[in-house]
């Protein structure tokens, strides 16, 4: 673990490679899947790297096989659960969207798999968003009965126009790369191999450029960002925390519990 970042948990590691900070959502086996302690490290890990005094630029991606499966079943439950933890978990959510529109470092998302959920949501808070051939977007959170709260509604209407946000977070449907980049959600489609080194290069080349000038402009141009979430994020967090008492959601997650558990 880098130095000013070993309180994180290791569900997040962030490496140093000289200016550039590489952070890795790190559940390969539960293809990335955001649990309690990975939402926490998401959470702190951007006011980490805003005093970072070293670093100059972000490489965000997962480890293994996926960026992120959004979030974690068995964590969901647990949300349904507890009202105090589902409470607790809004307020990431929001610091999470909030952490990643402030923090003046360029974030490239290297997309190297499924970005599902939240893991979209992060995604897409990113500065440059690269991805892979073989991944996609998706947002669910409807699909299983929740409000898509966490970026959601706020984000997607801004990169990608109303209408065609309308339509994929209602239905959940998949957005390949090819269809991402048409509708203004990543900059460009990358080779899987190429994906990592893609991002490191592009991520060095910002690292070069004037610091105050790419900082200034970050922060400037997430103004429009800053403007869309206002009371939106809020608003929709707690309607969404409203949604875990909803029987069809439990319902929902029960059945996708059990599809995992067969397969």
């Amino acid at each position: 673990m880098t130095e000013g970042y070993d309180g994180l948990a290791p569900e997040l590691l962030v490496e140093k490679r000289g200016a550039l900070r590489v952070v890795t959502m790190n559940r390969p086996d539960a293809l990335n899947a955001i649990n309690l302690r990975l939402h926490k490290a998401i959470t702190v890990v951007w006011e980490l790297l805003s005093n970072d005094a070293e670093a100059r630029a972000v490489i965000l991606t997962g480890a293994g096989r996926a960026f992120s499966a959004g979030g974690d079943l068995h964590h969901i439950q647990d949300l349904q659960r507890d009202d105090w933890l589902r409470r607790e978990d809004m307020v990431r959510a929001a610091a999470i969207v909030r952490g990643m529109t402030e923090c003046p470092l360029p974030i490239v998302a290297a997309v190297n798999g499924p970005a599902v959920g939240l893991g979209a949501t992060v995604a897409l808070l990113s500065d440059i968003v690269l991805m892979a051939e073989s991944a996609y977007l998706s947002d669910p959170h409807v699909s299983v009965g929740l409000t898509a709260a966490d970026g959601g509604v706020s984000i997607w209407p801004w990169l990608a126009g109303l209408s065609r946000a309308k339509e994929y977070l209602l239905t959940g449907d998949r957005i390949g790369p090819q269809l991402a980049v048409q509708f203004g959600l990543a900059s460009r489609v990358v080779p899987d191999l190429a994906i990592f080194a893609e991002a490191v290069a592009l991520a060095e080349r910002l690292a070069r450029q004037p610091k105050l000038a790419v900082q200034s402009t970050k922060l400037a141009l997430n103004e429009h960002l800053r403007h869309a979430v206002g009371s939106i994020l809020d608003e929709a967090l707690e309607v969404e925390a409203r949604c875990f008492d909803e029987a069809e959601h439990q319902s929902r997650v029960e059945k996708l519990i059990a599809r995992e558990s067969a397969e």
